[in-house]
Parts: C-alpha cells; structure tokens; sequence
C-alpha cells in the first residue's frame, strides 16, 4: 500500500506505519510504502494522523501514449472491484514527457473502464467526481504507471471536526505533523497565541488524550468497496480508541473574535470543550501561562495582504515578545515569508521546510530561557 502526505513529513508518516505494525516500509516523494492485510488499511486510515491518502495499488504496466494506457487498463478486470450500481470517479498524477494533461489522462482511463462494463453488460456505470463509491487513482512516472484504489474517499485532513474555517486555514495534516515534529511530551503547557479556527489545538487535545483522527468521520473510501468488512471497522473504533483523560493545558488566543466563535464551535463539535481554553487577544498584549517548560506551536500571517514594512515589524514585534515573556517555551513557528522571518530577531536551533498547501514555508523552533546562552549552558 502507499500512504501520501506532505512534502517534509514523510518521516513522521514512517514512524506513524511502524507503530501501526506495518512491514517493509520505504519512504519516497510526499508518500511511504508499506505491506499489511486489510486490518490494517483499515487502521492506517482510522489512526494516521498524517497521511493525506492510503491507496492500495492493483496494477502496474508501462505506458508511452493514450492509446496504450487505453488498452492496458481494459486488461484489468473492473467488475471485480465494483459493480454497475456503484458510481467511480478517477484522478490522476502524472510527472511524465509521454503524458502532458493529468485530466486528460484521467478522461482516458474513465473511456477504458465504461466501454469494458458496456461490452460486458451491455450498459455504464456513473461517474461522480463529488463522492463517488469507487476512487480510482492513476500516478504516471515517466513511463511508469501505476494503478490504484482510494481506500480513503475524502482527504483524511478532512477529519470532520471542523465545522466553520477562517481564512486560510492551516490543515490538520499539517498541523498534526508539525506537533509531532515539534517532539511534544503531552505533559507541557500547549499555546498556540495566533490559533484562528484553531486546527493546532485542536490536533494538540487529540494527540494529548490519544483520541484516533478518523474518529470523527463519517465515512472511508473502503466502505462501499465489494469487499467491506464491517465488523472489522466496529472492532477497530471499539478496540482502538483507548482514550486517556489528559489534564495538560492547551491554551489558543487570537486578535479576532469571530476566529475565536469559529473555534469554539469547532472545538464542542470534537467534543474537546473541558481541553482547550480559548482567549481573545492580540499577540502584543496575551500573556502566556507561567510555567518551567511550555510549547508554542503557531502559524503567524504570511503578510499576502499586509504591506512590507507593516508585516517585518509584525514579525521583529513577535520576536520581542517571545524574548521578554515566553521563558522557559519550546517557540516553534510555521512561515512562509522568509524576509519577515529575518525580522524576528532569534537564532533559530532548528530549521525545517514544510508545504502548506502550495507555499514553501520554514517551520522555525526558538529556544527562550533566561539569561544568556553561556549561562544556560554553564
């Protein structure tokens, strides 16, 4: 099977398979491979928290042109994996000079699948692109093509929780890779002082009270496959969700009231409401919770629609504050504006490039103590 992810999490996705017990594990490009039966596919969606997709390969061949692609995917026997009363949909990758269009690609292999169930049966199965019962994906490298199920329908970021966004929302597959990046002990106080809609405290409550992200779904990709095991899916959501009662704080603020209203009614809606305290506060005026050792984990403006000189200052302003009032605080900061960055004012102990959605970002982590650095380390 292949899990697909981020470009830069691949490596937290890896050791998210290995507890899971997956074998023969090998990390590539935004996805990892791995071997397991359907148990655990099925628990791969239910409990990855950053995969994006868990697509389980049925085919492989070599392509050079449509007409080929055309007659090699005829060679797989559709009605196996679905009937005439099930709708299927297809996306496509491709990276390939044989192949310049993915929906042209696409658009083929739905041609290739309708006329083998029409000369069979005599009639078609539907397409449905919005919430199709089959998904059927095809990755194109080079000369290489490879065919596979979508044993996950919608995006696993799309857990379910969230109900309202703000703009620009981070996803929660990005915002669970970076918590577990970040090397969070759940023991520490979480903060997060720019939460928006807030997807990182949210992830943060999640990962602290060992609650599965698939939890909140109401349904996987695998479900209306001819195959579907039902009583192994109950199993799973009985058996695997050994929730913990955590009594970490987890602490979001935010500048604007309506970030905070959408919050609050995302945060009830994945039942974390005893969890989370939630402020209203610019970041220049919250004050974090005293403790010896705390986390800050954000995901500041990019400065799109601020002007230049406005964000840099923003951004030398967040370094102050981190300085004067966030002693003894793990800062780790997601952005994509590398100029602002410089603003900041802080030598970065780690430095990391993470994809949000389709900006390049730098994932920063500052370390804030008191007193010099020589004398910390003395």
């Amino acid at each position: 099977m292949v899990a697909k992810t981020f470009r830069g999490l691949e490596d937290v996705l890896f050791n998210e398979l290995k507890q899971l017990g997956a074998s023969d594990l090998k990390k590539g490009n935004r996805m990892v491979e791995f071997t397991g039966d359907k148990d655990l596919m099925y628990r791969a969606n239910f409990h990855l928290r950053t995969a994006l997709r868990v697509l389980k390969p049925i085919a492989e061949f070599k392509v050079t042109d449509d007409k080929e692609l055309y007659n090699k995917i005829q060679t797989i026997d559709w009605s196996i994996y679905f009937d005439l009363k099930n709708t299927f949909a297809v996306d496509s990758v491709v990276y390939s000079e044989h192949f310049s269009h993915s929906k042209y690609v696409a658009l083929r292999v739905k041609d290739a699948i309708v006329d083998q169930f029409r000369e069979k049966f005599q009639k078609r199965p539907y397409v449905d692109v919005e919430d199709p019962d089959v998904r059927i994906n095809i990755h194109i490298s080079n000369d290489l093509c490879t065919v596979s199920l979508d044993s996950s329908g919608d995006s696993l970021h799309k857990r379910g929780y969230r109900l309202k966004t703000n703009k620009a929302p981070l996803n929660e597959v990005l915002a669970a890779g970076m918590i577990l990046i970040s090397g969070w002990n759940k023991t520490d106080v979480f903060v997060d002082p720019m939460c928006g809609s807030g997807t990182l405290v949210i992830e943060a409550a999640m990962i602290a009270n060992n609650i599965p992200p698939g939890i909140y779904r109401k349904k996987f990709g695998f479900e209306t496959w001819n195959d579907f095991d039902n009583n192994l899916l109950e199993n799973i959501y009985e058996e695997d969700s050994p929730e913990v009662e955590s009594d970490i704080k987890i602490v979001g603020s935010d500048i604007s009231e309506i970030a905070i209203r959408i919050a609050k009614e995302n945060i009830s809606n994945a039942g974390l409401k005893r969890k989370i305290d939630l402020h209203i506060n610019p970041i220049e005026n919250y004050i974090p919770p005293k403790t010896e050792k705390g986390i800050i984990i954000t995901n500041p403006p990019y400065g799109e629609r601020i002007k230049i000189n406005e964000i840099n200052s923003f951004y030398k302003g967040l370094g102050d504050k981190f300085k004067d009032r966030y002693k003894g605080y793990e800062v780790w900061l997601l952005s994509s504006n590398f100029g602002a960055i410089k603003h900041i004012g802080l030598h970065p102990s780690k430095k990391l490039t993470l994809f949000n959605g389709p900006l390049e970002c730098k994932f920063l982590n500052y370390s804030i103590y008191e007193g010099s650095k020589k004398s910390k380390y003395n």
